[in-house]
């Protein structure tokens, strides 16, 4: 599996929550995290489709953009 990072506006711990199990039915618990601490909301994912990580942070009402 390949690590993709996208940029989010999951802003803190109770929109991680909100997401969690959105991305664990996704792509697996422990295979993602969310660096809030970054201005960029930092989304680091273990996947193999980069569109379905945005499927499930859009059905959790969030946005996420590929960074390169």
């Amino acid at each position: 599996m390949e690590t993709i990072k996208f940029k989010t506006n999951i802003k803190c711990g109770n929109c991680i929550a909100t997401v969690t199990p959105f991305l664990n039915e996704a792509v697996g618990e422990g295979n993602w995290e969310v660096d809030v601490k970054d201005p960029k909301k930092v989304l680091t994912v273990s996947a193999v489709d980069a569109a379905t990580v945005r499927q499930a942070i859009e059905k959790a009402g969030y946005k996420a953009e590929p960074l390169n």
